[in-house]
Order: C-alpha cells, then structure tokens, then sequence
C-alpha cells in the first residue's frame, strides 16, 4: 500500500468518523479530515480545497461556513495574500467544546440530585438517586480528565507557536 493510499484512507475514516460524531454532511467531515492531514502545518487555500475535493466551490464554501460555526476550523490570513488559509481548529479548542458539553451535563445532574433528594418517595426512586451520584462521580471525573489534558495540549500548542 503507498503512503498516498494510506492517506486517503485515513481522511475516509475521519469523514466517516466526522459524519456520525457531529451529524455533519459528508463533504464537510472529509474537509475536517483532508484540514487534519494535509493543513496542519500550512493550511489549505479555499481553491485548494476545491480542487483536492473535487466539488464545487458553492459546496465547499457552504460546508467550511459550516465547520467554521461550529469552530471544527479556523482561518488565518497572510499579509498582502488576499487568501484563506483553512486550518483544523487547535485540538485544546476541540476538547474545549467537549468540556463544555460536561459542564453544561453536570448543571442538570446537580438540578436532578437536588430534586430527587427533595422528591424521593419509593426504593425505585432512591436507588434512581444513587444511580444520579454514581454517575456524577463519573462526569466529574472525565471532566477533570478532559481540563488535564486541554491544558497539555495548550502547553504544546504554546510550544509550538513559539517555535515558529
């Protein structure tokens, strides 16, 4: 198998990957994934990515708006260059979105312990409590595993940008 082969085997199952996680249209997993494999150092032009995705521009530019809301990727600019450059967003930023989706989890948890505790009446409704403490020992804990390593990431991130 060449290395082109497994490059594009790899950014087919980041699309794949990409379509089920976010729920997002095909082409915009496979520019996530193709922005992953081939912009990491310098980024990709809008007609590069035309022409590496062979679609066309009103759909390539419908799925990077796309992807720029959901802060997937980012831009940047060059001076006197008239053009972006598509990069994936930085990955403490992405795991950034996943934390806040754990904290956003955690206000209902503690909303429902507090109810249930207030409410609990029957042996079905208190063992539903201590399911609730159970599981929130644990979204506390993925959360403090998640904070640990957005700031690596940002550590190496920093790192990396000041090497430049």
């Amino acid at each position: 198998m060449s290395i082109e082969n497994d490059r594009l085997e790899i950014i087919e199952m980041f699309g794949v990957h990409f379509e089920k996680l976010y729920n997002i249209p095909p082409l915009a997993a496979r520019i996530l994934g193709i922005l992953i494999v081939d912009g990491c150092k310098s980024g990709l032009t809008f007609d590069s990515l035309v022409e590496k995705m062979g679609a066309s521009k009103s759909s390539i530019s419908t799925n990077l708006n796309l992807l720029l809301k959901m802060d997937k990727i980012s831009y940047f600019t060059i001076t006197g260059d008239r053009k972006k450059y598509f990069k994936p967003a930085a990955l403490s930023d992405r795991l950034a979105n996943y934390l806040k989706l754990i904290n956003s989890e955690m206000v209902i948890i503690d909303k429902l312990t507090d109810y249930r505790e207030m409410t609990a009446s029957c042996p079905e409704e208190k063992c539903n409590l201590e399911n609730i403490k159970a599981y929130k020992a644990h979204v506390v804990e993925v959360g403090n595993v998640f904070t640990k390593t957005i700031n690596e990431f940002k550590k190496i991130e920093i790192n990396n940008n000041n090497n430049k």
